[in-house]
């Protein structure tokens, strides 16, 4: 199945699930393939730079990409000529990581991925907040387009996002927000900060839920974003 949607931060995001009956390289190449064929006017064809950050030829838009069994996610900016896509700018930083929300294996390896101070925003028997803090820190990464990031020292969580909505159009009250609110609060975006060769860098955070699947943006004050149609 595949979904277009718009996104709370204006940022665009295609995703291809079910499909359950396949499994492994097969399911992510058939799922990919149905991304390909889904371009608005033509077939797209991904590519990957030297750091191996994905592009779309003939494109300057930045993407990223997550895939995981049952789930592939395209995150796209929009158009930005003025900036190099080989490498990190705060214009054109972007990432997006997908996780099962009932993935325990993150229960195992937290210590690996979480600071002492990430430990301490992220209760050890909270699966939830786990596994959301594990695609926070793969979301960032993505976005810093820096290999060798060590994601405890380097990528630091500041806030963790409350949970979504997957597009701008909600109704407040299901998330606990006041019902009168016309977009989503400032203070329920995550904040993470992250130590690049360039200097320290804050990243903002959006998650929601599609399905049993949490997906995280990561991205910059910065960043270019789709105008939200009124």
């Amino acid at each position: 199945m595949y979904w277009r949607h718009p996104s709370v931060p204006g940022i665009k995001i295609e995703e291809v699930s079910c499909g359950e009956r396949y499994s492994g390289r097969l399911w992510f190449e058939m799922a990919r393939q149905l991304y390909c064929e889904n371009g608005r006017e033509e077939y797209r064809e991904i590519g990957h730079f030297s750091d191996g950050a994905p592009f779309l030829y003939g494109d300057n838009s930045r993407i990223s990409i997550t895939h995981c069994p049952g789930l592939l996610a395209v995150a796209t900016l929009p158009p930005t000529p003025e900036v190099n896509l080989e490498g990190f700018t705060q214009r054109a930083a972007l990432g997006i990581d997908a996780e099962r929300r009932d993935r325990e294996q993150v229960l195992r390896v937290r210590d690996k991925y979480l600071s002492a101070a990430d430990r301490a925003l992220v209760p050890a028997d909270d699966l939830g907040a786990n596994v959301l803090a594990w695609t926070v820190k793969e979301a960032v990464y993505k976005a810093a387009l820096q290999p060798g990031l060590d994601f405890a020292e380097d990528i630091r969580i500041v806030r963790l996002p409350k949970l979504g909505p997957a597009t701008p159009v909600f109704n407040p009250a299901d998330y606990g927000l006041d019902p009168s609110l016309k977009a989503w609060p400032a203070e329920c975006y995550g904040e993470v900060e992250a130590t690049l060769a360039s200097g320290p860098v804050l990243f903002q955070i959006y998650s929601y839920l599609s399905d049993d699947f949490v997906v995280t943006l990561a991205f910059t004050p910065k960043t270019a974003k789709f105008a939200k149609k009124s």
